[in-house]
């Protein structure tokens, strides 16, 4: 539930890119119309009565010159062809291309087509989404890397333990099959819902992969600090992901005894495949002991609003069942 490194172009196309090229609609296709509040979507389901009908869409992109065709992969089902369209995944997506520094916002590249290559499910909820959008630059008429895996807002918290005049930080070691190793990190997690909790979701994230229960007045958003244009989020790796992180800082004073309990804990929900250990470092060397980029760049920001005098005061203590 965390974030990947940047891939280079040529392994994201081996993951999720094909050469494909999309056949004309049928002449006879029936056209369903859709239409969402607002006007602010608009979207045209294309059948065929063919023996292997390719799944096609036209989408109404706000401030678009005309209505943008998407495609279905090969051999994606059309349940989950309509599932991506309507995810939040993709339409927080298709907003963020007109938004104030959109990618469509200047008129400068235009977005020809988009091949949605799969879907991964968590239970009845849409989790991941990979598809490639076709943009072009208009001076140029040369296309931009456009391969997409879309996870959505996630959240991580740099936990912070003082006892007997030294500083902790408790870290998770967890198996990451994308990088085929254990690794060091934040305890992290993905917002479940379209609400945009993310200081809620921090607390249960904690909660649930280190059993340690946080209050929601003690939590620092670290991300919040950053100048607005930034939009007060973290990219961990915008060349090929969307996720968009929320990082926060919690403070504590605890006994030596909590310490040691914490070391080695076995954490998680088994049930979702969560096999945790935590581990407990000290702080002044967390920057040495790990390579993950959400806890590299939480330690950035925790150091830089202290040093321009910007953080606020802890407040509380630490309550926690372990």
């Amino acid at each position: 539930m965390a974030a990947a490194a940047t891939t280079t172009t040529r392994a994201a196309q081996c993951l999720f890119g094909f050469s494909h090229r999309a056949p004309p609609l049928p002449p006879l296709a029936s056209l369903l119309l859709r239409r969402r509040t607002g006007g602010a979507l608009a979207v045209r389901m294309a059948s065929s009565d063919a023996a292997a009908p390719q799944l096609s869409t036209t989408v109404a992109v706000p401030g678009a010159a005309a209505p943008v065709r998407v495609v279905a992969a090969p051999g994606l089902r059309e349940a989950d062809f309509s599932k991506a369209l309507d995810s939040a995944l993709f339409r927080r997506w298709l907003e963020n291309l007109q938004s104030e520094k959109g990618v469509l916002t200047y008129g400068k590249l235009s977005l020809t087509q988009i091949l949605i290559q799969g879907v991964d499910m968590f239970g009845e909820r849409l989790g991941f989404l990979k598809f490639k959008a076709d943009i072009v630059d208009e001076e140029t008429k040369a296309k931009i890397p456009g391969i997409v895996f879309a996870r959505g807002p996630a959240v991580a918290v740099l936990i912070l333990l003082e006892s007997k005049g030294q500083t902790y930080a408790v870290l998770t070691e967890q198996a990451r099959v994308p990088i085929g190793k254990f690794i060091l990190e934040l305890p992290a997690g993905m917002l479940d819902d379209e609400k945009g909790d993310f200081v809620g979701t921090a607390v249960r994230e904690v909660e649930e992969e280190t059993g340690i229960k946080l209050n929601l007045e003690d939590m620092v958003d670290l991300t919040a600090l950053l100048d607005p244009a930034t939009g007060c989020k973290m990219f961990p790796s915008p060349g090929g992901c969307d996720e968009e992180m929320g990082l926060f800082l919690y403070r504590g004073h605890v006994d030596e005894e909590t310490i040691k309990g914490l070391q080695g804990k076995e954490t998680g929900l088994r049930d979702h495949g969560e096999l945790i250990k935590l581990r407990v470092v000290q702080y002044d060397q967390l920057w040495r002991s790990t390579a993950d980029a959400k806890a590299l760049c939480a330690i950035a920001l925790y150091e830089m609003a202290k040093k321009e005098g910007i953080l606020p005061s802890p407040r509380g203590g630490l309550s926690a069942n372990l």
